[in-house]
C-alpha cells in the first residue's frame, strides 16, 4: 500500500454495494470526442469508447438497462449558463451541430432512455433521478466523457441521489492521464467504487 493510500485508508475506508437493480450510464459517448480536428477530440477517448461498446453489448444480452446523455445547447448556448461561458468548447453541442450526435458504432436501441443536460452532471437539471427510481435501479455502471468532468459529476450525484456509483476506469476517458487518474483516485476514496471493464463484467455475470 502507498504512503497516499494508506492516508486516506484511515478515514475513507468505506465500500459500496453492487446492488440487484444495475443499469449503464453511457455520460457524453458522443462523436465531439471522437472526431480528430474537434477542439474536444484526444485519442484516448476511442480506447474508452471500445470499452463502452463491450459493456453496452454485455448489459443488453443481461437485460440490464442501458441509459444515454448527451448534450444541446439552443443557440447562443443560453440555456449553458455560466458552464457554456466557463468551457467555450461546448459550442461543439449547439443544436445542429454533429458533435452531439452519438458514434455510429454506439447509437441507443428501441426503447433505450436518452438524457439530454446542459450542465456536467447527467442528474442536474433532468429526470434522471426519477426516471432511474421509476425502473428501481439501485446501482449505477458509469462510463463516458470525460473522467474529470461529466463522468465525474455524474457519479457524485448519484451517490447524492441515492444511487451505488461504480465507475468503470477504462470506459472513460480524459485528455491527459493526470486528471484522469486523479480524479478516478478521489472518486474512489469518496463518492464511488472505481473497477476495470472486467470486473465490471464479473459483477453482471454473478447477477445472472
Amino acid at each position: 500500500m502507498s504512503d497516499l493510500d494508506r492516508d486516506y485508508a484511515a478515514a475513507f475506508g468505506g465500500s459500496l454495494p453492487f446492488g440487484e437493480r444495475p443499469a449503464l450510464l453511457l455520460v457524453d459517448v458522443v462523436t465531439a470526442y471522437l472526431t480528430p480536428g474537434s477542439s474536444l477530440y484526444d485519442p484516448r477517448f476511442e480506447i474508452a469508447l471500445a470499452a463502452c461498446e463491450r459493456l453496452t453489448a454485455a448489459c443488453r444480452a443481461s437485460g440490464v438497462p442501458v441509459i444515454f446523455t448527451n448534450v444541446s445547447y439552443r443557440a447562443g448556448g443560453i440555456d449553458g449558463g455560466l458552464f457554456y461561458r466557463k468551457v467555450p468548447a461546448l459550442s461543439a453541442f449547439l443544436e445542429g451541430s454533429a458533435g452531439g450526435a452519438f458514434p455510429s458504432s454506439l447509437q441507443p436501441a428501441l426503447g433505450e432512455v436518452v438524457v439530454t443536460k446542459q450542465y456536467a452532471s447527467a442528474f442536474f437539471g433532468t429526470s434522471l433521478a426519477a426516471t432511474l427510481t421509476a425502473m428501481r435501479i439501485d446501482t449505477l455502471l458509469v462510463t463516458g466523457f470525460s473522467t474529470s468532468g461529466c463522468v465525474r459529476a455524474s457519479a457524485v450525484d448519484a451517490l447524492q441521489s441515492g444511487f451505488a456509483p461504480f465507475v468503470v476506469a477504462d470506459a472513460c476517458g480524459d485528455r491527459h492521464a493526470a486528471p484522469h487518474d486523479a480524479n478516478l483516485f478521489d472518486l474512489s476514496k469518496k463518492y464511488a467504487e472505481v473497477v476495470s471493464e472486467a470486473e465490471a463484467l464479473v459483477l453482471l455475470a454473478r447477477r445472472r
